[in-house]
């Protein structure tokens, strides 16, 4: 309840924050890294192009490839 002569409480409207790019840029190269690693793990880490012996890593990754449409099999 406000009393009377009372004066209202200014609003404020935060201002956004501004994040430079020479900041920004090397998480950005951090995420297509980890993106690229992901992708060849997901869809092509088989076959002539396989860096990891074995078919373990098909295994771990064998859902995502079919959820991403990548074929397997």
């Amino acid at each position: 309840m406000a009393h009377a002569g009372a004066l209202p409480t200014p609003h404020t409207t935060p201002a956004p924050v501004v994040i430079p790019l020479r900041e920004l840029l090397p998480w950005a190269v951090f995420g297509l890294l980890l993106a690229i690693v992901a992708i060849y793990f997901v869809g092509a880490e088989q076959g002539a192009t396989s860096l990891v012996s074995g078919h373990w890593v098909h295994e771990v990754t064998h859902d995502g490839r079919h959820i991403l449409g990548f074929p397997c099999h």
